[in-house]
């Protein structure tokens, strides 16, 4: 299982960025993906999750109306496109999912908001 974000960098409040992870060695179709995101100092948390037929759930409250999680099943790649961001939004934003009780972890990419 390997998963690869990209997408991260540095952006001024107000402005928006897409992230993207593209997943290999699994189907991807059949599993939940989630988006987490790690700030410096505190725990990991969720951000967003899309069921395998692209259900949506789990949306931390803080990003609802800002985030839209999708997925390409065809390109094996899911997204979360990020609106609005605040310097509270800054962290290392990582791509998950699980398989027969294991968690697999993308290397993460870095999110700035700053101006």
């Amino acid at each position: 299982v390997q998963l690869v974000e990209s997408g991260g960098g540095l952006v001024q409040p107000g402005g928006s960025l897409r992230l993207s992870c593209v997943a290999s060695g699994f189907t991807f179709s059949s599993y939940t993906m989630k988006w987490y995101r790690q700030a410096p100092g505190k725990e990991r948390e969720l951000v967003a999750a899309i069921t395998s037929v692209g259900g949506i759930t789990n949306v931390k409250d803080s990003v609802k109306g800002r985030f839209t999680i999708s997925r390409d099943n065809a390109k094996n790649t899911v997204y979360l496109q990020m609106g609005s961001l605040q310097p509270e939004d800054t962290a290392v934003y990582y791509c998950n999912t699980r398989i027969i009780f294991q968690n697999y972890w993308g290397q993460g990419t870095q999110v700035t908001v700053s101006s």
